[in-house]
């Protein structure tokens, strides 16, 4: 019994879409699926909370405290380093519970929390991913951690 998605690889995007199935997911029809996945992930994930709540919340936002500006620019020194291909993506993210130490950034898989993060520490942030080197001064400690629950 072969599986759903078992396509012999030599027929490409084109057949593909012919079949008019989603032309997304053609690289996951050639050999393993886990294969290709794993090819297609980067080494690093950073999310971006870019969350926005009223005015008058006392928890604040991380949208009022400029993240969209630090969002774009994280992204686009990723891609003016050549980074974002195989190292490292910028992706946006709803609240990650860390207001009070906002704009917050999670990194993944690495899974740790900077805070307090503008504009001028991106190229801090990129060379810390280049070098594999945190950078200190901006990480969430655990006795900093909020557990507000969104």
């Amino acid at each position: 019994m072969t599986a759903a998605f078992d396509f012999p690889c030599s027929w490409g995007r084109r057949h593909w879409k012919a079949l008019g199935l989603p032309t997304f997911l053609w690289p996951l029809t050639c050999g393993s699926a886990y294969s290709t996945l794993t090819s297609l992930q980067r080494k690093r994930y950073l999310f971006v909370c870019i969350n926005r709540r009223a005015d008058d919340n006392p928890k604040g936002c991380c949208a009022a405290k400029d993240s969209e500006q630090v969002y774009r620019a994280l992204k686009a020194e990723i891609a003016a380093r050549g980074l974002a291909k195989l190292e490292a993506r910028v992706c946006t993210s709803s609240c990650l519970d860390q207001c009070e130490t906002g704009v917050t950034v999670l990194v993944e898989p690495d899974h740790f929390f900077y805070g307090r993060v503008t504009t001028a520490d991106v190229p801090e942030i990129v060379d810390g991913l280049v070098k594999g080197q945190p950078v200190k001064r901006l990480m969430v400690t655990a006795d900093q951690l909020c557990d507000e629950g969104g």
